[in-house]
């Protein structure tokens, strides 16, 4: 599979990655028909989704069973009047019918919007006159179902309803009942273009709503790194992405790359992130490869690994936050497996990355994925140089990179304060060693300027997290008369050091941070509280604590 759509499928070096690597991008690409139904073709026996959840229920499927059911799943949303660019939200947490679901509309032509099941009723609202969503799936919960109910006298373009169960209330579709009576799936006779589009995400910025990212029918091709090159991923892989359904991710690292490269994915369907029971699933399906997020693997090198057998377990990558160097050296070695690192947006496929054929230097992001052009561009225009700050930016030219974003749907403006003149500007800030790696700085809005110093929240935070106290952190800038703005740092403790929570622990963690880092980082400000405000998929939410008031 992975033959039909690059030149070349295994590399030795970094250099022979950038001089050979090629996607081939087919007319009328649709994963759903190219991928999900040419496996099913050619080794329709050949697993792609291993499922379980916390109350002990497994379910696997072959790629022709996902056929099959994607197949009865179009179907059923033809009868409902989905056809060729409607708008469909999914909100399915990790259930699997997510990916009949999001199978089914590729194949249809229709847009997926996966959306996370924390919107209340203002956030549907919005997302469903935003995008003249036409349909919604979801989770029948009841919590869920009443904000999409209350929310639809002020949802004019949603027709149809749709749970999957457990609950089916009134004036909602049962989702298993419709696909076991639908009639058999016939194909579009429209095919969708490769300019079309088929996903879309509303991602949260700093300020204003969400803003709509809409990508093409070959976003998917653009993934191909992300599974075969970055998670290494291969037809005898067991792969597991930590990430719910309504997060980016989950197209990162449960669908595209994987299935393309004939791995099976592993979900894990579960209410709380619990360190231990994911440990256990780890170990009883011999999970070969995992990806998460820095929180998660922060939590697992606190559980007493002795205790697993994670034999397994081969391969480990990260993304969704910089990597602390300290929780990159302690999973190391407690299972001698070095961590991975990638970096990305919503509007992006995998854009910097370690790649096997690499070391790992701690706390970088890795090099340039040759997909992209990538460079780093200072506040006056210049290519940054070695060891210089820059904004990570992508070159595209006259042509839009595999993988890059569309636009921002329905808002020119946005995409051309974001993308002009051929340059995709991230909003992420970092500096390139000499070597071409890159380590990330943060958000441009995020960087803290102190008595005339440049100051990354992620090299204060890597200080803190070596600490044996500090179990996670963020650092914001806080106003100050005399300086401009002071590092704030907001604290959770390790349990052996929360009945210490004084001005003493304050004192020796500052001292801590002026020994590991430059003085002048130190945070001036110390808080401590029992958990940092997170995004769905586990990023800090540093705006909501610089809008905290001390």
């Amino acid at each position: 599979m992975l033959e039909r759509f690059i030149n070349q499928t295994t590399f030795e070096s970094q250099k022979d990655f950038i001089e050979n690597f090629k996607i081939n991008v087919p007319d009328n690409f649709n994963f759903g028909y190219d991928v999900v139904d040419a496996w099913a073709s050619e080794e329709p026996t050949r697993k792609a989704l291993c499922w379980t959840n916390d109350q002990g229920v497994a379910k696997d499927f072959t790629f022709a069973e996902i056929k099959k059911y994607s197949d009865q799943t179009a179907s059923y949303f033809q009868s409902l009047g989905i056809g060729k660019g409607d708008m469909v939200m999914l909100v399915l947490k990790r259930r699997f019918e997510f990916w009949f679901a999001i199978i089914a509309l590729h194949k249809l032509g229709a847009v997926a919007i996966p959306a996370t099941h924390l919107l209340t009723k203002k956030d549907f609202v919005y997302r469903n006159n935003a995008a003249d969503v036409k349909m919604i799936v979801a989770v029948g919960e009841e919590a869920i179902m009443k904000h999409v109910i209350d929310a639809m006298p002020e949802s004019p373009s949603v027709q149809c309803l749709v749970s999957v169960g457990p609950t089916v209330l009134e004036g909602w579709n049962d989702f298993h009942q419709g696909i076991e009576t639908a009639a058999p799936f016939v194909k579009p006779v429209v095919p969708n273009t490769n300019e079309d589009i088929s996903l879309m995400y509303f991602t949260s910025g700093t300020t204003g709503n969400p803003k709509m990212v809409a990508h093409d029918f070959t976003y998917p091709l653009g993934h191909i790194v992300t599974g075969s090159f970055w998670h290494n991923v291969n037809k005898e892989s067991l792969h597991l992405t930590i990430a719910d359904t309504g997060w980016g991710k989950a197209v990162w690292g449960k669908l595209y790359g994987q299935w393309i490269a004939g791995a099976n994915v592993f979900v894990y369907d579960h209410e709380k992130f619990v360190p231990a029971e994911m440990l256990e699933m780890i170990q009883k399906h011999k999970i070969t490869s995992l990806c998460a997020p820095p929180t998660i693997f922060r939590f697992l090198i606190r559980e007493d690994l002795t205790k697993y057998d994670l034999s397994s377990l081969k391969y480990c990558t990260i993304a969704g936050e910089a990597l602390n160097p300290a929780v990159y050296e302690a999973f190391y070695k407690l299972t001698g497996i070095k961590l991975m690192e990638g970096f990305g947006q919503t509007e992006t496929t995998l854009t910097v990355a370690t790649f096997p054929w690499m070391e790992p230097k701690p706390g970088s992001m890795g090099v340039a994925n040759p997909q992209y052009n990538v460079d780093l561009l200072t506040s006056d225009g210049r290519s940054a140089e070695a060891g210089e700050q820059g904004q990570i930016i992508i070159h595209t030219g006259d042509s839009k990179p595999i993988g890059l974003f569309k636009e921002y749907y329905r808002d020119a403006e946005r995409t051309k304060e974001a993308w002009q003149d051929g340059i995709y500007y991230t909003g992420d800030v970092a500096w390139r060693d000499e070597d071409g790696y890159f380590w990330f700085v943060g958000r441009a809005d995020d960087v803290i300027k102190s008595s005339g110093y440049r100051i990354g929240p992620f090299e204060v935070e890597s200080a803190l997290m070596t600490h044996p106290a500090v179990v996670e952190c963020a650092i914001t800038g806080a106003p100050d008369e005399i300086r401009g703005q002071v590092v704030k740092a907001t604290i959770v403790l390790s349990a052996e050091y929360k009945a210490r929570a004084d001005q003493d622990l304050i004192k020796e963690i500052q001292n801590h941070v002026k020994r590991v880092t430059a003085p002048y980082k130190y945070p001036r400000i110390v808080e401590f509280v029992d958990e940092l405000p997170k995004t769905i998929s586990g990023k800090i939410r540093r705006v909501e604590i610089r809008d905290k008031k001390n």
